[in-house]
């Protein structure tokens, strides 16, 4: 079972990236999956998630507004669109999964998850 990020990269402050989280192995369609980050001396804080039946969303306060998590089943891929990025966006940015049957109650919380990527790299520059 394996999570695989990508879509990572160099920004000005205002662009705009598309992260991909695509799992091998396994069908997202029944796995509630989150966004996390990290940037360099800081804790890994949660960004966004998309539950699995109702694709519910969630998001942290500091991206509402810019970042859109949505999910494709046919492709076993969900996506984060960011935009409107800043240099406090910089981090490494791991997608996670858990099965839907097991539930969550903080969607944002890592000690929900299950399954975690390696990660992809975004760095903002102003």
């Amino acid at each position: 079972l394996q999570l695989v990020e990508s879509g990572g990269g160099l920004v000005q402050t205002g662009g705009s990236l598309r992260l991909s989280c695509t799992a091998s192995g396994f069908t997202l369609d029944s796995y509630n999956i989150g966004w996390f980050r990290q940037a360099p001396g800081k804790e890994r804080e949660g960004v966004s998630s998309i539950s699995s039946n109702e694709g519910s969303t969630y998001s942290a306060d500091s991206v509402l507004g810019r970042f859109t998590i949505t999910r494709d089943n046919a492709r076993n891929t969900v996506y984060l669109q960011m935009n409107s990025l800043t240099p406090e966006d910089t981090a490494m940015y791991y997608c996670a999964a858990v099965p839907e049957r097991l539930g969550y109650r903080d969607p944002l919380a890592e000690y929900e998850y299950d399954f975690w990527g390696q990660g992809t790299q975004v760095t903002v520059s102003s």
